[in-house]
């Protein structure tokens, strides 16, 4: 089997599927989080690797945030470069439920074609 048609198409599932992770991992999150710290929870939530690369979240976090979706702050850090923090809003919130209401919908309807096959 050609492994560049999976990897294709893992990208361009993940293109669809990054911001609504982002608001979940967001909306889950009980304090603001820097694109490192999101990007290394979505590590360690499969077994420690991320099926976004940490390039993609960050475009993706300033267009939620361009969009209203999140918020952003800028803090000094001690390390390194100032951190861009994000939080989720509550037009943010709105729309999470949107997109996951769309995601289930979607991956009810794949389901049925991949676990059982069509019906006629």
């Amino acid at each position: 089997m050609d492994d560049s048609n999976a990897k294709k198409f893992q990208k361009d599932l993940n293109g669809g599927l990054v911001g609504l992770v982002l608001l979940a991992v967001l909306d889950r999150s009980t304090e603001d989080l820097y694109g490192y710290e999101i990007a290394k929870r979505l590590a360690n939530a499969n077994d420690g690797t991320s099926i976004f690369k940490e390039g993609t979240i960050y475009p993706v976090l300033r267009a939620l945030s361009a969009a209203d979706l999140l918020t952003s702050r800028i803090v000094p850090s001690y390390s390194g470069p100032p951190r861009r923090y994000y939080r989720i809003t509550d037009q943010g919130r709105m729309v999470l439920a949107e997109w996951s209401a769309i995601w289930a919908g979607t991956r009810s309807f794949v389901d049925r074609f991949i676990e059982k096959g069509p019906s006629s």
